[in-house]
């Protein structure tokens, strides 16, 4: 018996010390995916600033190269690095969907690139459709927060379900249980 609880107790070990499978998970999970394949990247927090910043500058007068370089340095690394490449295709003098098409798919400014195209080829006030953007990514990301929330709430009571569970069936059901089949059976109890 000794030993099968040793066993038991290294196996626990390896998976929750750090060294453990899910360490390694982590490590291996970076450098596994398949060649060609990119890593799809979590939202950047500081997009919605971004956008109000971008939205600020273009009302100011100034143009849409100098807004996304402008506003660029409050995002994430990745995503100033892609502002700052379509600003300096803009300046070039780059068609608006050619240089918006520089951003990945995966990338967390992709959904601007419609948006931005689109204004440019109708004239619309670009301004007003980067701050409906930065609206609509804070209510998702309210949204999720929300849901992750009641998730966390859902779980939070798992520990007490399993303790008081048992407890329930084995002192208010299993006596009454027994109780209607005596009394059905006709056994006093």
């Amino acid at each position: 018996m000794n030993v099968v609880a040793s066993w038991l107790l290294v196996a626990l070990a390896a998976l929750l010390l750090p060294g453990g499978r899910n360490g390694a998970r982590s490590r291996t999970s970076s450098s596994a995916l398949p060649f060609g394949m990119r890593r799809r990247r979590s939202p950047d927090p500081a997009l919605p600033l971004v956008l109000d910043l971008a939205a600020a500058v273009l009302r100011g007068g100034r143009p849409l190269p100098d807004a996304l370089e402008l506003s660029a340095p409050a995002a994430r690394p990745d995503t100033a690095a892609t502002l700052v490449r379509v600003s300096r295709l803009l300046r070039l003098g780059a068609d608006p969907e050619q240089a918006w098409a520089e951003v990945p798919a995966g990338e967390a400014i992709a959904p601007l690139a419609p948006v931005a195209v689109r204004s440019a080829a109708s004239g619309a006030k670009l301004a007003s459709a980067f701050e409906r953007l930065a609206v609509q990514l804070r209510a998702e990301r309210c949204a999720a927060a929300a849901a992750g929330a009641e998730r966390a709430g859902v779980f939070a009571l798992a520990p007490l379900a399993a303790c008081f569970l048992p407890s329930f069936v084995c002192l208010g059901v299993v006596p009454t249980v027994v109780g209607v089949a005596a009394t059905v059976l006709g056994h006093p109890p």
